[in-house]
């Protein structure tokens, strides 16, 4: 684990970074070692941080695939100098996030990951920027923030949502599927509500298992 200083337009961003566990040592898959990940937190004036349960279980199975993980936490939130904007000035914190990974790993394929608040900013960062190769929804919050810019997102797609998610109702959900192109996957946890009480395994097994499929 390295705690790492992100330089982001306005703000000076904390941040963790995990090292892709060794192939030896892990048993990790060698197609996923040249992969790199980042999770952004959910809403800062509502708790959330680079710490949040989800956010580190969701780091955590990315990194046991092979890849390096970045968590950070948003401008405002923690050591991270700044003040919440409203999500504007969140998506340069991914930007930020995102050149930092890039000059750590050059040439990896970059998945770019966010729980909540965090898959609002995130995904609309990584959508069109052409060093994201993937996304990853968690907990997707469909009935408060508006996700139609995913129509034109073009990239892989992953969605993990409680079936009890009282941000995100399936059948919200899965209109938002309808209406966004290939590639796209949306794994139902049953049961879970909003912030995987309980079901941490099963949303670390959901990201296991849609990875896996690519190897």
């Amino acid at each position: 684990m390295e705690n790492v200083v992100i330089a982001s337009q306005g703000a000076t961003l904390e941040g963790i970074l995990w090292p892709p566990p060794s192939e030896e040592a892990s048993g990790t898959e060698p197609s996923m070692s040249r992969w790199a990940a980042i999770v952004c937190h959910p809403h800062p004036q509502y708790g959330g941080t680079m710490h949040n349960k989800v956010v580190f279980r969701a780091g955590r199975a990315l990194q046991s695939l092979g890849m390096a993980v970045l968590r950070f936490n948003f401008r405002g939130v923690g050591k991270s100098t700044g003040s919440y904007d409203f999500g504007q000035g969140e998506k340069e914190d991914v930007r930020a996030a995102i050149a930092f990974m890039q000059r750590r790993f050059p040439g990896a394929r970059i998945v770019l990951t966010g729980y909540s608040f965090g898959a609002w900013v995130g995904l609309q960062v990584g959508c069109t920027d052409d060093r994201v190769s993937h996304l990853i929804g968690i907990g997707t919050p469909v009935a408060t923030n508006d996700f139609s810019f995913l129509t034109e997102c073009r990239k892989p797609k992953l969605f993990v949502q409680g079936t009890q998610d009282e941000f995100g109702p399936i059948d919200q959900m899965e209109a938002l599927l309808l209406a966004i192109p290939q590639p796209k996957e949306l794994v139902l946890i049953e049961g879970a509500d909003h912030f995987f009480t309980s079901k941490l395994e099963a949303l670390h097994h959901a990201i296991l298992d849609h990875f896996r499929e690519l190897m």
